[in-house]
């Protein structure tokens, strides 16, 4: 996709604007979504108020906090103390706006460059009468030449074309689309480069493709997942829970002979409260779906990116994901009293109508034996025979002969059908090349068995490397193929992964998934044909080939715009980083709110139960980073309350750097890096600000 926000998220371009939206977005009807932010807005209301009343000569709202100074006399807060807690307050809300505004611009700025493409265009039906884009209905068929724009999401139902789709993929190069295979699905907005194509509507009027990439980049219809709400309610929770103990404080206070403030009570009860991944909870989301927009995938749900990061197996095709995937013909190996010219000949002429990479090449390897290919003419016309994944075979019949290539078993079948019997040695050789890790076809004439085609592939390189990583997630891969049993096991021991499904129909495909499902695992699988729709479909992350035919990009969860099938890794490896990120910034909010416990705590109650004329009681034993003042401590913890929101964006946007290693070993590793690293920066943060606030207000 092309990306027009590539910049810095914090250049001016791009933060003057997230600023902007950030400020609007301290509107109450908006803040009510986030609990947290909610009420420290709310506190920061209140507080404000509470300014407002002593800067016009009232007395301070529910009294004074008790401040020791040097002489040991209770002084009531002053106006500047509500004033700065207040807009420190204001501050945190902004902050948290701003770090979901950056989360959102890029998504922003890719909208925009994708509404720029939406242009009035009319459309030619097939009739020749002409009809808005914009009135175009499920349905229609249109007529689309060299030069034009696609008017609207659909399918090619005639003729072939290259497209242009450079505007959504980000990808220069031309695709090639056509009528009858999986890859006949186009794209409204794209441009028709060469040739004529007959398209039919597949959309319904304003839900294109294009309105949901809009809409989805934007974040305007991002909802949140499962886990995020559950968190939201247990910090919505822990803010109730927190709301009621400091709103007991104030009668203790009272009974223990200490005047506390509601500034200073709205000032504990936001550092109590978790607000830092409350401020951060919706940016990390957000920023998850956008780092797969930066791979080019784009994530028609939360769920699913959510989703990706717990998945157990990754169902993964042989063809064009472990191995190259254009398989070349190698070799003709015909039966006893079978020459390899008439083997070659039948399998030319039975693949005279396979535009797949292996049928052309067997068509080049059958002219080294001088075969050319076959002009029909007159009656002598031809019904070539497509190939399907239920016969797994395709042919030709003419003039009376019937020809077959496919799986071994399934022309061993259909010669049985036909009264022919099969010669023993063709399992020898079907075995025989399966066991090389080359994939065998026969070739049958009639009743007949001619002999076997040999077929090779190559694993791609660094394969068994990235398996290892994925098994060291705990994810355990399964290669799905068409090929049988003995060539599947090769390649499947040759790339590493755990387990092979092999002579794979729809109906396994779909049984697999539900039976790995029933056992409480999640499974992700890629496709691109209709066949594939039903698993897409079933699948807890589904994966579509944006050059993949409608029906499977409906079915999935989410198009990959580059159709690279082994983009499921990196998907899979994203949603991870979207769990821990979210995790690892969760632990070090709990973790740093710690210290504000000790800075505010101590502030409040430093003096309470003083005896023989101390200024200080054995609460103050708790002030252990030995803060200046009351004040002082109070202030330092709320400024960092509110600068550590900022401090954390880049890291919340960015992400966690994802490691593959075990639960247990993450879990460990994140424990130490931000529980413990949670616990000691505020200490550190907390303490330095004192001294800067504390000799300020000494000054």
């Amino acid at each position: 996709m092309t990306d027009p926000s590539s910049r810095s998220r914090f250049d001016p371009a791009t933060l003057r604007p997230a600023l902007l939206d950030a400020v609007k977005k301290v509107d109450p009807r908006v803040q009510f979504r986030n609990p947290v932010m909610f009420v420290v807005e709310v506190g920061a209301l209140i507080t404000t108020i509470a300014w407002l009343v002593q800067l016009f000569g009232g007395e301070p709202i529910g009294g004074g906090t008790q401040t020791t100074s040097s002489s040991g006399t209770g002084e009531s807060d002053p106006a500047w103390f509500a004033f700065t807690v207040a807009v420190w307050l204001w501050l945190t809300v902004v902050f948290a706006n701003l770090a979901e505004s950056l989360a959102e611009g890029r998504g922003k700025a890719q909208a925009a460059s994708l509404r720029a493409m939406r242009t009035e265009t009319t459309a030619t039906l097939r009739d020749g009468s002409a009809k808005s884009a914009n009135d175009l209905a499920r349905g229609d068929v249109v007529v689309v030449v060299a030069g034009e724009a696609i008017p609207g999401d659909g399918t090619v139902v005639e003729g072939i074309a290259s497209v242009d789709e450079a505007a959504i993929t980000g990808e220069s190069a031309p695709v090639i689309r056509e009528a009858g295979g999986d890859r006949s699905a186009v794209t409204g907005g794209t441009r028709v480069l060469s040739d004529r194509i007959v398209v039919e509507i597949t959309q319904e009027p304003g839900q294109s493709f294009l309105d949901r990439m809009i809409a989805l980049v934007e974040g305007s219809s991002r909802r949140r997942t499962p886990n995020e709400i559950a968190l939201n309610i247990l910090l919505a929770g822990l803010t109730i829970i927190f709301l009621v103990a400091v709103v007991t404080l104030r009668p203790f206070a009272e009974y223990a002979g200490t005047d506390v403030s509601v500034v200073t009570l709205i000032a504990l009860l936001v550092a109590l409260i978790p607000t830092t991944i409350g401020a951060l909870l919706s940016a990390i989301g957000i920023a998850g779906m956008d780092r797969l927009v930066r791979r080019n995938v784009l994530a028609l749900s939360g769920r699913s990116v959510e989703a990706s990061g717990d998945v157990d197996v990754l169902l993964l095709d042989k063809t064009g994901t472990i191995t190259l995937g254009n398989r070349q013909a190698a070799a003709f190996v015909p039966m006893p009293g079978v020459s390899e010219t008439d083997l070659a000949e039948a399998a030319q002429m039975s693949s005279l109508a396979d535009e797949t990479p292996e049928g052309r090449s067997i068509v080049v390897l059958a002219k080294q034996y001088g075969i050319r290919e076959h002009a029909f003419a007159g009656e002598h016309q031809p019904e070539f025979v497509p190939f399907t994944a239920q016969t797994r075979m395709s042919g030709i019949d003419y003039d009376g002969t019937r020809l077959r290539k496919g799986a071994g078993d399934a022309v061993i079948r259909w010669v049985g059908e036909e009264g022919g019997q099969t010669p023993p040695e063709l399992s020898a050789e079907l075995d025989r090349v399966s066991r090389r890790g080359a994939t065998p076809l026969a070739v049958a004439r009639d009743s007949q068995v001619l002999g076997v085609i040999e077929l090779r592939d190559v694993v791609k390189e660094g394969m068994r490397q990235r398996f290892d990583q994925l098994r060291a997630m705990g994810i355990r891969t399964v290669m799905v193929t068409g090929d049988n049993q003995l060539t599947a096991a090769k390649i499947a021991e040759e790339a590493g992964v755990d387990d092979f499904l092999a002579e794979a129909t729809p109906e396994a495909k779909l049984a697999l998934i539900k039976e790995q499902q029933a056992t409480g695992r999640l499974v992700a699988m890629t496709g691109d044909g209709t066949n594939d729709a039903p698993a897409l479909a079933q699948s807890d992350v589904g994966v579509a080939m944006n050059t993949g035919t409608q029906a499977a990009r409906e079915a999935g969860n989410m198009v990959d715009l580059d159709s690279n099938p082994t983009k499921l890794i990196e998907i899979v490896e994203v949603g991870k980083q979207l769990l821990i990120t979210r995790g690892a910034l969760t632990t070090f909010s709990i973790a740093n709110d710690v210290a504000k416990y000790f800075a505010i705590l101590p502030a409040i109650f430093a003096a309470t139960y003083a005896v023989g004329g101390s200024a200080t009681g054995p609460l103050d034993r708790l002030n252990v980073m030995d803060l200046g003042t009351p004040e002082s401590a109070i202030i330092s913890a709320i400024v960092f309350n509110a600068l550590i929101i900022p401090l954390l964006v880049p890291l919340a946007l960015r992400g966690v750097r994802y490691r593959a290693m075990g639960a247990t070993a993450l879990l460990r590793r994140n424990l130490l890096v931000y529980g413990l690293g949670g616990l000691i920066a505020p200490f550190v943060g907390i303490k330095l600000i004192d001294l800067v606030v504390h000799n300020l207000l000494g000054a």
